[in-house]
């Protein structure tokens, strides 16, 4: 019999803090189990493994994301849209570094169509629907937003920016400006 008070739902967002308290590789069925003060067999009835519940932290951090990107894109376009998106993003990594971190699970094909993921990359179409890119240089541009937004923000979170100045605000807003400017005037292939 399943321990009253004890759903998939609440474990995985149990899982979620955790990810963002020691850090997403380190969350396992038998961590959280610690944390409930109950013995691991207590959770298989609403997780199948490991896995499983990383796939769940993964999924829940997928549409936290998007919706806080979404939450900020609301009535923005243009270079203003991009900035609101990558601020969201960048935030929301700050924020929950083992969600973030969960986020960028690899998922199998069908669980990854079903994720907010799509949410994402529609998403980020639509900001460059304001600077007038046509494919394949939109999805061009898609993996080049996506590249630097978790390039700059994994080095951050890493500390790689903390060690000289400027600091890592007016690098951050130099990107952004380059990034618009980049679009705005796109190169012929």
């Amino acid at each position: 019999m399943a321990r009253a008070g004890l759903t998939a739902e609440r474990l995985t967002q149990a899982g979620a803090e955790l990810a963002d308290e020691v850090g997403f590789d380190k969350v396992t069925v038998s961590a959280l189990a610690r944390r409930f003060g109950v013995k691991d067999a207590s959770l298989y009835s609403h997780l199948k493994n490991s896995q499983d519940l990383k796939t769940r932290i993964a999924l829940l951090a997928l549409a936290e994301l998007a919706d806080r990107v979404a939450a900020a894109l609301a009535g923005r376009a243009g270079k203003d849209a991009l900035v609101a998106f990558a601020n969201a993003y960048r935030d929301y990594a700050r924020e929950h570094p083992g969600r973030y971190a969960a986020a960028r699970l690899r998922l199998d094909p069908e669980t990854a169509a079903a994720s907010a993921g799509g949410r994402h990359a529609q998403m980020t179409r639509a900001i460059l629907r304001g600077y007038d890119l046509t494919e394949p240089d939109q999805t061009h541009a898609v993996r080049l937003l996506g590249s630097v937004f978790h390039g700059y923000v994994s080095l951050e979170m890493a500390g790689g920016f903390s060690h000289s100045a400027p600091g890592s605000e007016e690098s951050w807003s130099r990107a952004l400006d380059a990034l618009d400017a980049l679009l705005r005037n796109w190169p012929a292939p």
